[in-house]
């Protein structure tokens, strides 16, 4: 076997995948001490605030350790997995099952030439630090040798002087552990998937797939979720001899509450949703919130809708997605074009006011992961084809998980669709950062007067919510009044767009 040098060795560190951010978990290992990788191998995936992201290896060679076990909150700039990059073969090892002491695993690494800072993946992480560590969820607990758990009971006992010294307590043998998961077939299943399970605690190898080649669903990992909280039927108690009977003088005991531990699940705040919840905070108690509402007969935008949907050669929109949610959106920034004192954001620090002459449209989306709002760049630039283009790869991608912590960056008004759920409306909250948030309510068939006599219409109701700091009554009203114009009668897009 070839010796390796500590000089051979190439540490990875954990690389700030977004602007500001400093920790990401660590959701799966792709490799195992001995594997060999090369330069763009995906190594591992990761979860910041922002998204769950994939990191490559900027370099080839042969892993040989894995600095901490999947679950672990590591901090930007702490090494995270260790390459030979000698051309040896790496000597075969378990998966990490703990950090290495920091004096064992956090080796030189050679510096830029002519720079002072170490370069890592996507920026320059921040220094070193301890990580936090987060228990895994099933994991075992070390029995503790028969004596000491004796000692630590006596210990107990006489420190509080409830009772006498008891003898030894004997402490059952641990249960033998289980296969390594090296030695087991990996389950098929996509990320989304993969997530859901470890937040509802399901082992992935113990559920049956439904889906084709043997791919594990999300219906699969619910009904596994609901099939290990079912309640077990209570046992009789046995029956207690009467020389172990408490003696009549002990002194009564409280009751100890019982809870069915089945009728409630406890998800960890982390991630995405710890963000949002942060983030959503912060805005609502400091930006001062003002909503209003405008009911629409959006029938004709509709019409337009399926027009475009039966000739999409004759406006360009070939292989494009087109749905109501396309014109909302082409509406907004058409009103935002018209009253561009809306799209800004409010400098504390300096106390100023930034008007941006670029819009970056957010389109919130609910993902396996939670809410997110990802941005279209530079969407006031867009033709209808364009933005149709754009808003299609925006939710494909958030659906599947791949949206990149760059795409959540920047955005400076946001379309919230309530509407798919069902809902008629809401008072939406600001992102952080922006002006104004539009909510889309669900399109219905209603009652509506229309030139003098009432027919069924194509009715939704939209809310604008904005930062009172910034946008007042009247620019509010105007912006809105200007999406439901163009929403009632479409061909001012081309007028006014």
């Amino acid at each position: 076997m070839t010796t390796m040098t500590e000089a051979s060795v190439r540490e990875f560190k954990m690389p700030d995948v977004g602007e500001g951010l400093t920790e990401a978990e660590i959701l799966k290992w792709y490799v195992q001490p001995g594997d060999t990788v090369t330069d763009g191998q995906v190594v591992c995936e990761v979860e910041t605030a922002k998204a769950a992201v994939e990191l490559p290896i900027p370099y080839d060679g042969v892993v040989r350790e894995l600095r901490f076990p999947e679950g672990t909150t590591v901090d930007v700039g702490v090494s995270i997995i260790a390459v030979d990059v000698s051309g040896g073969s790496a000597p075969t090892a378990a998966p990490a099952a703990a950090p290495a002491p920091a004096a064992e695993r956090q080796p030189e690494e050679p510096k830029a030439e002519g720079s002072g800072r170490q370069p890592v993946l996507v920026g320059y992480g921040v220094a070193a630090s301890s990580t936090k560590r987060r228990p895994r969820k099933g994991a075992e607990i070390p029995a503790q040798e028969p004596a000491a758990a004796s000692a630590a009971v006596q210990a107990e006992l006489n420190g509080h002087g409830t009772a006498p010294a008891a003898a030894p307590v004997p402490v059952a043998p641990a249960p033998a552990l289980a296969a390594p998961a090296a030695d087991r077939p990996r389950p098929l299943a996509k990320p989304p998937v993969r997530k859901l399970a470890k937040d509802l605690g399901v082992d992935l190898a113990s559920v049956v797939p439904s889906g084709p080649d043997g791919i594990v669903t999300r219906e699969d990992v619910h009904a596994a979720a609901a099939s290990a909280q079912a309640p077990v039927p209570p046992t009789a108690p046995e029956p207690v001899p009467a020389a172990a009977a408490a003696p009549a003088t002990a002194p009564a005991q409280a009751p100890v509450a019982s809870y069915d531990t089945a009728r409630e699940t406890r998800v960890p705040v982390k991630g995405v949703r710890k963000a949002t919840a942060a983030a959503m905070v912060g805005s609502a108690f400091t930006a001062p919130h003002v909503t209003e509402f405008v009911t629409v007969d959006v029938t004709r935008t509709m019409k337009l809708v399926e027009e475009l949907k039966r000739d999409p050669d004759k406006y360009g929109m070939q292989g494009l997605r087109v749905n109501p949610l396309l014109l909302i959106a082409k509406a907004l920034l058409v009103a935002i074009r018209r009253n561009p004192d809306v799209n800004a954001s409010w400098d504390e620090a300096n106390q100023e006011i930034v008007r941006k002459h670029y819009v970056n449209l957010g389109i919130a989306a609910a993902t396996p992961r939670g809410l997110i709002v990802p941005n279209i760049k530079d969407a006031h630039d867009k033709t209808l084809p364009q933005l149709a283009e754009a808003l299609g790869e925006l939710v494909a991608t958030a659906r599947e998980g791949r949206t990149s912590p760059a795409a959540m960056q920047g955005g400076t008004v946001t379309i919230t669709n309530v509407g798919v759920f069902g809902v008629d409306t809401g008072t939406p909250i600001l992102n952080p950062g922006e002006s104004a948030i539009l909510a889309v309510g669900s399109i219905k068939l209603q009652p509506w007067v229309h030139k003098g006599k009432v027919k069924p219409r194509q009715v939704t109701t939209l809310a604008l919510s904005f930062d009172h700091r910034l946008v007042d009554g009247e620019l509010g009203s105007k912006v809105l009044a200007d999406v439901a114009a163009v929403l009632e009668q479409p061909k001012r897009l081309i007028t006014w767009g």
